[in-house]
This record gives C-alpha cells, structure tokens and sequence, in this order.
C-alpha cells in the first residue's frame, strides 16, 4: 500500500509550523519520528491533506535542567534518552527507553511523538504520567501548559486541539533517597507490552516510603495511576508482602481489554506481578 497524496511543508522554526497547522487545522499532521503515523499512512488507517515534518526544527530537539527539572524537547530521540547528560537526573526515561521497540525504531523514534501518539501500551506516556510531567503545548495565538494526568483522553487520543503542537516535557526531578523501575511483559521484546508499570518511589531515614508514584501500561485506553496504592504504601518498608500486596491493590479496579493477545483476567494478574516487581526493584535501588 502507499499512503493518499498529501502536501509536504518542512518548516525550520516552531512559528512556522504551528502557521502551517493553523492554516489547515484537523487536515494536517506533524511527522516526527513517523515510527507510527508513516505505517498508519502507507496502510490507509490515517489519511492527511498536509504532512508538517519537524526534522529540522532543531529547538524542539533540545534536553536542559530546568529549574528542578529537565526539559526534553518532543524530537528528542528515544535512543538519547540512555545517553543524555540532563537526561539522566530522571531515571526512569533511561529505563523506559531500552524497552521501546528495537534500536532502529529509538534511533528515529522521538520522546513528543510517542507521548502525542499516545498508545496505551507504550512506556514514555506511562513514565510521563507517573512523574506529574508538564507537557508545554504551542498554537500560532497561545501556548499553555497541561498536566500529564489531564493530556491522555483515550486510545491513541489526547487533549491537543488540530492547531497545537507539543514542544516539550518537563520531568521533575526526585531528590534524596529516590528509586524508579519500568517493569513489563511482552510476547517478544520490543512488541507493546501486554501489561507493564513505571514506578518511583523516596525513602525517608529510617527506611520508610515517604512517597510513590506507580503508572501502569498496557492497562485500560490511557495510561493509569494507582492512588490507592500508592497511598498504601506511605510509611511501609516495601517488603515482599507489602508489595505483593500493593500490586493488588493497583490493578483491583481496572478493567483491561481483553482481545487477541491476553484476556482481561491474564492483564490484571500480570498487572500486579510487574507493580510489585517494578516496586521491588525502585525500594532497592532507593535503599542503596
């Protein structure tokens, strides 16, 4: 298959290309990495009058320390994430990063575009989640910041409006005792993961969560937190039993989909063992 015809534009500057998206609203789409939207296109599942390309907009390649974060431009590329200098105050990026697909697709694959995509089952959205990110969207008239927790409104869907572009990602960075883990279960490394979490977790003194953020993927239509668990694990060690426990807890009201590659039953199950094992994993790291 080949796509429809569509208009090519390459803009060099973010003023450009949000021009363009104004002009032609829901009839255009930003092409970063095109790991997803090129296969969308060639197949005819998504079909555009306007491909904007973002590869030579350089500013939105950007990653720098931003005031107790660590701003990431949308086309940074998921492959830096394992290598950058700023990147690595936010450790679970460099988690997350190695289970993404395989190195050709990190090696084009950006940080916006997955979080824009916005799949269930990836990890970059989950990880953004988990960690209360900022997402710094731009029109051709306005700019403004959403939340992570209100960016995600469905499978593959999110709040951007037609003439909206991600620009970049603010990640907070933990201080003191913290630990982060990324935990999944795939059919075959670098498939989407049938069920996985993102979790992060500070220690007090004396050994005990002081506090914990668990997003789990792979889950629902969104990326998911956990508040009730999270919640119960303040003030815990984080032993085996807590924490098989506490997985429980995190997957207790979902309802995953249940379709061709795992039932529903099989997601929440395996749901809990990769909350408990992310945990295990963040509280050690945290305790070193």
């Amino acid at each position: 298959m080949k796509p429809a015809p569509f208009e090519y534009h390459a803009p060099e500057s973010v003023a450009d290309v949000v021009g363009v998206l104004a002009d032609h609203g829901d009839e255009a789409k930003p092409l970063a990495g095109g790991q997803s939207l090129v296969p969308m296109l060639a197949l005819r599942l998504a079909r555009f009058e306007h491909l904007v390309d973002l590869n030579r907009v350089g500013q939105l390649a950007e990653v720098a320390r931003d005031d107790g974060a660590v701003l990431v431009g949308a086309m940074t590329r998921q492959a830096s994430l394992e290598r950058d200098d700023h990147a690595r105050a936010v450790p679970l990026l460099g988690r997350a990063a190695p289970l993404i697909g395989h190195f050709q697709i990190r090696n084009r694959g950006t940080v916006g575009g997955s979080i824009a995509h916005a799949d269930p089952a990836s990890e970059l959205p989950a990880v953004a989640l988990a960690l209360d990110a900022d997402l710094l969207v731009a029109a051709a008239d306005r700019t403004r910041v959403i939340p992570a927790g209100e960016f995600f409104a469905g499978n593959w869907t999110t709040v951007l409006e037609p003439d909206e572009l991600l620009t970049a990602i603010r990640f907070p960075v933990w201080e003191g005792r913290s630990g982060f883990a990324v935990e999944e279960v795939a059919r075959r490394h670098g498939d989407f993961a049938l069920a996985g979490a993102a979790c992060g977790v500070t220690l007090r003194g004396d050994g005990t969560i002081e506090r914990a953020a668990i997003a789990l993927f792979g889950m629902g239509s969104t990326p998911l937190r956990a508040p009730a668990a999270e919640a119960a694990l303040l003030g815990r060690r984080g032993t085996p039993a807590e924490l098989a426990e506490v997985g429980q807890l995190a997957v207790q009201d979902l309802e995953p989909p249940d379709d061709v590659h795992a039932s529903s039953r099989y997601r929440r199950a395996v749901g809990a063992h990769v909350v408990a094992l992310a945990l295990s994993a963040a509280v050690r790291e945290a305790s070193a």
